[in-house]
């Protein structure tokens, strides 16, 4: 059974109530893992979370295309992110999916876990380092260094350029 989870977000970076006044931006992300790799998605790039999605191969679909799946009618093209980024396979079946818009066409991202929304400062984004690696840099637009991770942000736009990296 697919459980879902819709996020209506803000079509903009939010504020926190006592920060507006001194205009401190925030942004708003929700994480997810990847082989212990954490990573964000702008909240408001996000339509729904969704565990155990069942998914429909789809033959001769490019490697990274897990499949398609049904979204309350809606048709969704399936993306394994693990595959995408040249990770070894999930250990487990398990998965969840993070399901985002682009153009009018839905897709779904499988990660490892969905954690928690992040609210974070806008200032303390900071431009991939030297020490990513190129597949991780690639894809992402940047990171942020958390208390004691670092948060990859990916870029929804990149991570659809099928059969590029």
């Amino acid at each position: 059974m697919t459980a879902a989870l819709s996020l209506r977000s803000p079509t903009q970076a939010a504020h926190k109530p006592e920060a507006a006044g001194r205009g401190i931006e925030e942004k708003v992300f929700v994480t997810l893992s990847l082989a212990d790799q954490l990573c964000g998605i702008p909240v408001e790039l996000v339509r729904d979370v969704l565990k155990t999605p069942k998914i429909t191969r789809i033959p001769l679909a490019p490697p990274e295309v897990a499949g398609s799946l049904n979204l309350r009618g809606r048709i969704v093209t399936a993306i394994d992110l693990r595959r995408r980024l040249g990770l070894p396979p999930r250990p487990h079946l398990e998965q969840m999916a993070v399901v985002t818009e682009q153009g009018a066409e839905l897709y779904a991202f499988l990660v490892d876990q969905v954690s928690e929304v992040l609210s974070l400062s806008a200032a303390e984004f900071e431009p991939n380092p030297p020490t990513l690696s190129l597949v991780w840099a690639s894809q992402s637009q940047g990171i942020y260094r958390l208390k004691d991770r670092l948060m990859v942000v990916l870029d929804i736009g990149r991570l659809l350029m099928l059969g590029k990296n």
